[in-house]
């Protein structure tokens, strides 16, 4: 059964008449997102300091919810590579610090069909690796620093992962022919994921994408179009950097959260990436929430176990985190 508040929800857009995204060019679909925030997100928590930063070109936000040196979330919004921004997710990252006790920062990083993949990969790579050399700066335990991100957002944060630990290896491969200090600094692996409903296998073609492609808010009609405006040739929808779960090998990640939503058509492909973690022997939580819908941890207005989620979330983070340092 599809949760009471979801159901609720998806009526109320259709007797709005809110038009499909893939009807919208990007600039009506962003604006729409971040108008409709202020109906589905609560009011904000306060946070004893937010601060606008940059990593190189890279926007940033951050939300420190306690004084003193924390572990530390880079986030990276949802919004099929083509919307969303650091307003949209403000509340959320915002609920993650509060909840977690971590300083989040989250990244505004470049979408497209403005700038196509992989630069979006590029600028979270680049947004972490700052983070973690401003650790001091920022009063941040670069030691005990997760990824993590919701939809095209938890996307890139399987990526950077990844690409972190591939950095790691080299400069360990090259340690002998005489690699810095610095370079390892720079390549550091996290040491937690935190990935919501995240997107893992361009193909589309796990099964719920055919159950609950139609009648849920993200429909395989806007997936297409989310992914046409990303990623130009079909044929880089097997670069591991756009499908995770193609990676050849997904051994010496961090450790996972995996969260996914029952009437999702992403659902498959995120449980698909939990097992596969498992199978590569990394220590890997999955959480399915059965009755909801794609994009509902953003929704916590509307819809209460949006609360449930993120206070999961939190928790994962604090222990992933704790366990760390």
């Amino acid at each position: 059964m599809l949760d009471p508040q979801a159901r609720a929800l998806l009526d109320l857009m259709i007797q709005l008449q809110v038009p499909p995204v893939q009807t919208l060019s990007p600039a009506e679909a962003r604006r729409l997102y971040v108008e409709r925030r202020f109906f589905t997100q609560p009011d904000p928590p306060a946070m004893l300091e937010t601060r606008a930063l940059q990593a190189g070109a890279v926007p940033l936000r951050l939300f420190r919810p306690a004084a003193g040196v924390l572990p530390v979330l880079v986030y990276f919004h949802g919004g099929g590579w083509t919307i969303g921004d650091l307003d949209t997710h403000d509340v959320l990252c915002r609920q993650l610090a509060r909840d977690s006790g971590c300083v989040v920062v989250s990244v505004d990083y470049r979408m497209g069909p403005e700038h196509r993949f992989p630069a979006a990969v590029d600028d979270c790579i680049e947004a972490t690796r700052w983070v973690q050399a401003q650790a001091a700066q920022l009063q941040v335990d670069a030691s005990r620093l997760a990824v993590g991100g919701d939809s095209a957002g938890g996307n890139l944060a399987a990526a950077v992962c990844i690409a972190l630990r591939d950095a790691v290896a080299e400069v360990g491969a090259g340690a002998g022919a005489g690699a810095g200090a610095g370079a390892g600094a720079r390549a550091a692996l996290p040491a937690f994921q935190l990935l919501i409903y995240p997107a893992t296998d361009m193909r589309a073609g796990a099964p719920s994408h055919t159950h609950n492609g139609d009648g849920y808010l993200l429909t395989h009609d806007s997936i297409r179009w989310y992914r046409e405006q990303y990623i130009v040739e079909p044929a880089q929808w097997l670069d591991w950097r756009a499908s995770p779960l193609l990676a050849a090998s997904l051994a010496g990640l961090p450790p996972a959260l995996v969260l996914t939503a029952g009437y999702d058509p992403l659902r498959d492909e995120g449980r698909q990436y939990a097992d596969a973690l498992s199978a590569a022997g990394v220590a890997t939580q999955y959480v399915c929430f059965e009755r909801q819908i794609h994009g509902f941890i953003t929704m916590s207005r509307v819809i209460d176990e949006a609360n449930t989620a993120i206070a999961l979330c939190g928790s994962a983070l604090r222990r992933g985190l704790v366990a760390s340092g």
